[in-house]
């Protein structure tokens, strides 16, 4: 039980992120009941492409990160655009905890910028990121609890302020809206192979892990969605925290931040560690040199981008364009390791052509409009 604890840990602490704290406005801007529709089926989908992926690692010997198991099964250019894919999506999302952090420390302690704060959050987090994977499984184990908990708090503090005329909106219209948003949320794709190394001897266990951690994650954040736009409606907030504690007082809003703050730190850690862990296996670079590359880079380009771009659009265009095409070459490379894979799977997942050419499709389409190409 201890390793299916760890290895979900692993999964459900990537997973919810700095997503969680935009999807209430994109949620807003599309109607609850669309946004609903995009949080069950994207995470349905997200689920099965992890599914995937647990399936590839288990059918090959030797650890590796996404762009190892691409550079088998698909060869060199699977290879290319899978790195492209994880280091665009880590990278993103890395900048988008940096500005995140900052803004919910600056807001919890009302003093100094939230460029100190977020310089102190990089600090501490790449010197959890330096200590490596079981640091990772022991910090998660204890955060992952405490943000249900706080989560908790916030569903029955907010429920009696709910105005459920809020939530029953929907347009098939904007059904595209919260794309980007929702895909990034649900984006831990990398985190797989980590939890197959956590459950080394117990790889059957993975299947269960997967399963388990993503539909706590749907549940979570149909939850929360549902809590923020019910109570504030239109005047949703980018960062939902910020318009929850203005209508709920001071202590819903030290609440709120807290639980994102903790949300980011472990997402934060497990992605630059799954982002390290490809520079070192699948690249040959050194621990030192790989983790320089996993954590520095994250802060120069988060010098640049918090300048220009919003924390919702930096979320919107990761989400759907780096995670999109890490979807797309998953569905490629776990029909091809069928074939080619040296090991014998602990679970084995349906495929046709038909369920990968919608799925593929899918991926395409979110995209397209992340990048401003409208369907409706």
């Amino acid at each position: 039980m201890k390793a299916l604890a760890e290895a979900t840990a692993t999964l459900i602490g990537t997973v919810i992120g700095a997503g969680i704290f935009a999807i209430p406005y994109v949620s807003a801007k599309a109607g609850f009941l669309t946004a609903l529709v995009d949080i069950v089926l994207i995470g349905l989908l997200v689920m099965l492409m992890n599914l995937y992926v647990g399936e590839v690692c288990l059918r090959t010997k030797g650890i590796h990160q996404l762009t190892g198991y691409a550079a088998k099964y698909l060869g060199r250019w699977g290879r290319r655009l899978m790195a492209f894919s994880m280091v665009f999506g880590i990278y993103g999302a890395l900048v988008a905890y940096l500005v995140g952090e900052g803004e919910a420390l600056f807001a919890i302690f009302g003093f100094g910028s939230e460029l100190l704060y977020s310089l102190i959050f990089f600090a501490v987090v790449c010197l959890i990121v330096y200590f490596g994977l079981k640091t990772i499984a022991k910090s998660e184990l204890i955060f992952v609890p405490l943000m249900l908990a706080i989560i908790g708090v916030i569903f029955f503090v907010g429920f009696k302020h709910i105005d459920f005329g809020n939530l029953g909106e929907f347009s098939l219209k904007r059904i595209f809206v919260p794309y980007g948003v929702v895909l990034f949320a649900y984006g831990a794709t990398a985190a797989i192979p980590e939890m197959r190394e956590e459950l080394l001897g117990k790889e059957k266990l993975l299947k269960k892990s997967i399963i388990i951690g993503m539909l706590t994650c749907m549940l979570i954040y149909a939850v929360f969605a549902m809590v923020v736009v019910g109570i504030t409606g239109k005047a949703t907030t980018e960062v939902a925290t910020v318009g929850l504690g203005n209508v709920l007082g001071e202590a819903m809003l030290l609440f709120g931040n807290i639980f994102a703050v903790f949300a980011m730190f472990t997402c934060f850690i497990t992605l630059a560690f799954a982002l390290k862990g490809m520079y070192n296996y699948d690249y040959g670079l050194s621990d030192k040199l790989s983790w320089f590359l996993s954590c520095v880079i994250p802060l120069c380009l988060f010098f640049i981008v918090r300048k220009f771009v919003g924390f919702a659009k930096i979320i919107e265009v990761t989400g759907a364009i780096g995670l999109g095409l890490t979807g797309i070459l998953v569905v490629l490379m776990a029909k091809k390791s069928e074939k080619l894979g040296n090991r014998r799977p602990e679970y084995r997942m349906p495929k046709n052509f038909i369920l990968s050419l919608v799925i593929i499709a899918l991926y395409v389409f979110g995209m397209l409009y992340a990048i401003g190409l409208r369907f409706f």
